[in-house]
C-alpha cells in the first residue's frame, strides 16, 4: 500500500510541476503583451492589451496557488481531507484565489465589451453575478462547516499541527 502512495505523491508533484509551468508561460505572455503595450502607442489599444494581461496573469496567480495547494496539501502533509476543518481550510484556499481571478476576468471582460463588443456584455455582467453567487456559496459553506468543526475540535488541533510541516 506504501507503493500506491508514494506513487500518488509523485503523480501529485508531477501535477504542481505542470502548473508551475503554465504559470511561467501565462507570465511571460503577459510579459510579452504588457511590453509591447508600453513600447506602442499609448492609447485605447494599449490599455486594452494592459487589461488583457491583467488577466493573464490572474489566470497565472490561480494556476500557482493550485501548484502549491497539491504541493503543502499532498506532498508534504499527505493530509486526509475528510474532516471538516481540513475541507474548509482546502475549499478556503483554493477559492480565494479563484473568486479573485474571476473577478478580475469579469472586470477584463467588461473592459473588453465595453470598447469592443457591447452585446457581449450580458457576458461579462454574468460572470460576474456568478463569481458573487460563488462568494455567497462559499460562505455560507464556511458558515455551516463552522458548526461541524465544533464537534470535533481535535480535527482542528490536528490541522495546526500539520501547518507546521509546511513552516
Amino acid at each position: 500500500m506504501k507503493i500506491f502512495v508514494r506513487f500518488f505523491k509523485v503523480i501529485h508533484g508531477l501535477m504542481a510541476v505542470l502548473f508551475t509551468c503554465a504559470t511561467l508561460i501565462l507570465i511571460a505572455i503577459a510579459a510579452r503583451i504588457g511590453w509591447t503595450a508600453v513600447a506602442s502607442q499609448w492609447d485605447q489599444t494599449g490599455a486594452q492589451s494592459i487589461i488583457e494581461a491583467l488577466g493573464l496573469l490572474a489566470g497565472a496567480v490561480v494556476a500557482l496557488q493550485i501548484a502549491e495547494t497539491i504541493v503543502e496539501e499532498e506532498v508534504i502533509r499527505a493530509a486526509d481531507v475528510s474532516a471538516p476543518t481540513r475541507v474548509r481550510r482546502f475549499m478556503s484556499r483554493f477559492l480565494v484565489v479563484v473568486v479573485v481571478a474571476l473577478a478580475i476576468e469579469g472586470l477584463v471582460a467588461t473592459f473588453k465589451a465595453l470598447h469592443h463588443d457591447p452585446s457581449q456584455l450580458r457576458y461579462a455582467a454574468e460572470l460576474i453575478a456568478s463569481t458573487s453567487l460563488l462568494l455567497a456559496a462559499w460562505g455560507l459553506f464556511v458558515h455551516l462547516n463552522r458548526s461541524a468543526e465544533e464537534l470535533e475540535p481535535e480535527a482542528m488541533a490536528e490541522a495546526k499541527r500539520e501547518d507546521k510541516k509546511v513552516q
